[in-house]
């Protein structure tokens, strides 16, 4: 009798032990799911630093003189500069596919932006920092290119909007002077 009872907790703890292995599975699968949607909002968030990072800097270049950027590297040490000026403290890497960036170049303005090679669809649709607003509605990462785009200087002559064009007396707001009565 005391054989048979040995036998039949022995397969009770088995199954339990089946059971609890199935719940721990499941349990850790969910998250590795959370945790690998974590990890790709950390590499999206960690992208659009790297990006405006790069965007920042050939801002940077550009605006301090007329010599295209030709390669990322002069972003480090500015050849055009006597104290070896930086615009950018190191190449980073694209942090969704951990490789060099896609480079945005034209043949007459040199590199004006860099983009991901990534074909993976983003979490992020909108609600974006101005200067990426364009990003909105985007359905890879590899359309998200961090380009500086120059402004149209004005014309020789033409006054910018909101601006006093030269020799006119510009307009003064006025209040008045005068206060509320009292009772």
């Amino acid at each position: 009798m005391t054989l048979s009872r040995c036998n039949s907790s022995a397969g009770f703890t088995y199954i339990a032990a089946l059971v609890m292995v199935v719940v721990m599975g499941i349990m850790l699968g969910a998250v590795g799911q959370s945790m690998k949607i974590v990890m790709k909002r950390e590499r999206e968030k960690e992208l659009i630093f790297r990006g405006l990072q790069y965007r920042d800097a050939i801002e940077r270049w550009n605006m301090k003189g007329v010599m295209p950027l030709l390669e990322l590297k002069f972003l480090l040490k500015d050849p055009r500069s006597l104290t070896g000026e930086s615009h950018l403290r190191r190449l980073y890497n694209d942090p969704v596919t951990g490789k060099e960036w896609k480079v945005l170049k034209d043949p007459n303005l040199g590199i004006y932006g860099v983009a991901s090679t990534s074909e993976d669809s983003p979490m992020k649709m909108s609600n974006f920092p101005e200067v990426i607003k364009d990003f909105e509605g985007k359905g890879k990462y590899s359309e998200w290119e961090f380009v500086f785009k120059k402004t149209a200087s004005p014309a020789a002559g033409a006054t910018p909007a909101g601006a006093t064009p030269p020799g006119a007396v510009p307009k003064v707001l006025s209040l008045p002077l005068s206060t509320p009565e009292g009772p």
